[in-house]
């Protein structure tokens, strides 16, 4: 980067590592430093004269987040990743010979906040109670060239953080420095993933990898990315679900399994969806969607237990109840109740009246499927808050899924609504190959009308079927839609690290 792109204070701290190289100091030194406690630990242990002597030798680094200068002595507050603790730094302790150029000129004039040192000393209480370091030994481990964000301090609390979502979001290190407590998100969104692996586990279930290039992008009504691999020649998708490999997995023997998959669809971004995503999936040989409503609820209720202490949970301004037996409503039951209107009969043209009546848009390459989900998700799906099985889907919306034992024109599928979004989806898995052939067929029609998120035909899932897949049910939940619930985001950019976004001018 030329200076003629660069702050005033972007200059000036690039000045001052070159004086800090000219007295031949390393700005970025290479060595291990030998850290020995966290700010957390020595405040929530240190207990002043009663056991002072546990700490009469600690070594820490974190970030300079403050200094306040006192001439021959400063207090400076530092940042590691437990939290921030207040620093004593006394020009005689830290230079105790006659130099004391590493205090004067070092620490007073070539240090910044945002920098990384690693101090050595002996903790303390101050006069005005508070836990501080008493430091002996100042090291610095790495110069921060650009300034951070101003926050402010008073009395201990943090004000006028940065809350700029552009910001936050292009500049995730930079938001995690400035607004530590969004940390906690993320460190929740890991015990949410480690709770579900543990529940999976203790029931037999085994984790699995399947592949993200795929020749086919099927498992999903959405649009793929493509791309091209150039030894073989050929096109290849990133995946946009991985459900049809792992059906192939109980195809060949396994009874159930799991992935949390990382998928992609190319489509619209909002405050629910990111191109790319995580979702879990599992899939389980001689269960139905009966058995999996009943084993979402035992799992979902845990990890509102685990992450929040309760299965209430606080979304906005709504406490939703993550306690089972939760609500169960057919789908063509929910639209009724709600418009007033019986479609469960109505072919495509009358659907389509129907939708205009409701201002809904329509086109020609919407077929039945596609009607009845629009019209669900614009009048029915906002009003379910508290979680509630939308059950027993028209057999033209689930290509993938077992017709209904006692219902004709259905499918045996739920949706799990919570929050007015949809959390999960989970089928009674279609493992009739021939009707399954004639699905993919339908699909196909439905594409060379233009429906761009029609299914592909797979055929050599079609292949793996034919050896004969046992009864199976599978279930997809959203990991990010399902850390926003537990976590109250109302956004899924605040449950990704690095969510995805438009290309920034001027980086050069």
């Amino acid at each position: 980067m030329s200076n003629q792109h660069l702050s005033e204070q972007e200059i000036i701290r690039r000045d001052k590592l070159a004086e800090l190289q000219k007295l031949g100091i390393d700005a970025y030194p290479a060595a291990l430093y030998p850290v020995n406690s966290t700010a957390a630990f020595i405040k929530s242990n240190y207990k002043g004269e009663e056991n002072k002597n546990d700490f009469a030798d600690v070594c820490l680094a974190g970030r300079i987040m403050s200094i306040r200068d006192m001439g021959k002595a400063s207090f400076a507050v530092i940042q590691d990743s437990s939290g921030k603790i207040q620093l004593y730094i006394k020009r005689d302790e830290i230079c105790k010979g006659e130099d004391k150029m590493l205090y004067d000129k070092v620490w007073k004039h070539l240090l910044d906040i945002g920098d990384f040192i690693g101090v050595k000393g002996y903790v303390f209480t101050t006069k005005t109670g508070e836990t501080s370091v008493h430091v002996g030994e100042l090291t610095l481990l790495a110069k921060s060239l650009r300034p951070l964000p101003i926050v402010k301090e008073k009395e201990g609390e943090t004000f006028d953080a940065v809350t700029d979502p552009e910001f936050r979001y292009r500049q995730r290190y930079a938001d995690l420095i400035v607004n530590p407590q969004v940390k906690n998100i993320f460190i929740k969104r890991t015990k949410m993933v480690n709770a579900i692996r543990e529940f999976l586990n203790e029931r037999g279930a085994l984790e699995v990898d399947t592949p993200v290039l795929q020749s086919i992008p099927g498992g999903a009504a959405a649009r793929p990315f493509i791309t091209h691999h150039n030894a073989l020649d050929v096109p290849f998708y990133l995946r946009i679900a991985n459900e049809l490999y792992l059906k192939r997995l109980i195809v060949g023997g396994f009874d159930w399994v799991y992935e949390f998959s990382r998928n992609f669809r190319n489509e619209g971004m909002d405050r629910t969806h990111n191109p790319e995503f995580t979702i879990l999936e599992w899939y389980a040989a001689y269960k139905d969607y009966f058995w999996m409503m009943e084993i979402t609820e035992q799992l979902l209720e845990k990890l509102a237990i685990v992450l929040n202490g309760s299965t209430k949970v606080i979304v906005g301004d709504k406490e939703i109840d993550l306690k089972a037996p939760y609500k169960r409503i057919g789908i063509l039951d929910a639209i009724e109740e709600k418009i007033g209107i019986n479609v469960s009969n109505m072919d495509e043209e009358q659907l389509k009246d129907v939708c205009r009546k409701l201002e809904i848009h329509v086109d020609h390459t919407m077929g039945k499927a596609k009607l009845i989900d629009e019209i669900f998700g614009n009048k029915c799906e906002p009003d379910f808050i508290q979680p509630t099985f939308i059950t027993d889907y028209p057999v033209e919306m689930s290509p993938l899924t077992k017709k209904h034992r006692s219902k004709p024109g259905l499918v045996e599928r739920f949706e799990l609504m919570v929050n007015g979004k949809e959390l999960a989806n989970a089928y009674s898995e279609l493992n009739d190959p021939i009707d399954q052939r004639a699905r993919f067929e339908e699909q196909a029609e439905l594409m060379k009308r233009g429906d761009d998120e029609a299914m592909y035909i797979d055929y050599d899932f079609l292949r793996a079927l034919e050896y004969a897949m046992p009864p199976t049910s599978g279930i997809g939940i959203g990991i990010d839609r399902l850390c926003m619930l537990l976590t109250n985001q109302a956004s899924i950019q605040d449950v990704l690290f690095f969510p995805q976004m438009r290309p920034e001018k001027g980086m050069e």
